[in-house]
């Protein structure tokens, strides 16, 4: 069996999601014969129907199901591997940091800093991102390298270096009795009667049950803490995106809070071992000073 084209998967990937030819082929901007005569075509070379036609509609064999999967994974690694390759061949060198806007402020101003006081090492380009975005973006190859934290990112096809470790805080709202506390309860901060608790995305996607708002972004999640609608628990180091309408209390029994330096795994290029060993070498230097 001949291996199939990047082409050939991104056909059978549209028919796959959409199980409606017509769509596929307007969604692929070609003639849906075309598309009919390309998926058979593939089909053949496979050796085993990937999908069932009749009059109620397509649907995906077992086989069609595998294949779907693997597709997806296949198209995402060429993806990925062009953005890398763009990026090592471009004329200037870089590495792209992802990080959580607002999260690990003063370790990633050290880093920055150390970074550009080492004449050989490659610019740092920082790109902000949303709660749980670093993961996706390392694995697409947007991104060279991230800050994550444990336990709330998700780490799969990740490697990493584990640095700090820290205890977490309450994020309230200045006019609530809470902030006026020197210290919250995890039990406390979970069952405050009018202030429920933001919920965060799962490792894995979607969200837990619960009253409280769903949390989609930093600034959205900053309004609904100044407006009075909900609380949060953070590492203490994210305080840097706090509003003076915020108030930080910490909270005696919630987990720690592991900050970490990751890459995709496999993927250690050498400019990324040079920040790798860059981080390291700021985390202890700033436990030393502590």
């Amino acid at each position: 069996m001949d291996d199939l084209e990047t082409r050939e998967l991104r056909y059978f990937v549209a028919v796959a999601e959409r199980l409606h030819f017509g769509r596929a082929a307007s969604d692929l901007g070609i003639a849906q014969p075309a598309l009919s005569r390309a998926i058979q075509q593939i089909e053949q070379r496979v050796g085993v129907p990937l999908l069932d036609r009749d009059r109620r509609g397509v649907r995906l064999t077992a086989a069609g199901e595998v294949l779907l999967r693997e597709a997806r994974t296949a198209l995402d690694g060429v993806s990925a591997a062009v953005r890398r390759a763009r990026r090592a061949g471009a004329p200037v060198r870089k590495v792209v940091l992802a990080t959580k806007a607002g999260s690990s402020h003063e370790f990633l101003q050290a880093l920055l800093d150390a970074n550009a006081a080492d004449k050989s090492a490659a610019p740092i380009e920082v790109m902000l991102c949303e709660i749980g975005e670093q993961q996706g973006l390392l694995l697409d190859g947007s991104a060279d390298a991230a800050i994550l934290h444990r336990p709330f990112d998700d780490f799969a096809g990740i490697e990493g270096d584990d640095l700090d470790t820290e205890a977490q805080v309450a994020i309230v709202p200045a006019s609530h009795p809470l902030a006026s506390r020197l210290s919250l309860t995890m039990v406390e901060v979970t069952h405050v009667p009018g202030l429920p608790m933001a919920r965060w995305p799962l490792v894995g996607g979607g969200y837990a049950d619960g009253p409280g708002p769903e949390v989609h972004s930093q600034s959205q999640l900053a309004q609904l803490v100044a407006l009075g609608q909900t609380l949060l628990v953070i590492p203490r180091s994210s305080r840097a995106w706090q509003w003076p309408e915020h108030v930080a209390v910490p909270v005696l029994d919630a987990p720690l809070a592991t900050t970490v330096f990751g890459w995709p795994t496999g993927r250690l290029t050498p400019d990324v071992a040079r920040l790798r060993a860059t981080a390291l070498r700021v985390h202890e230097s700033a436990a030393l000073t502590a």
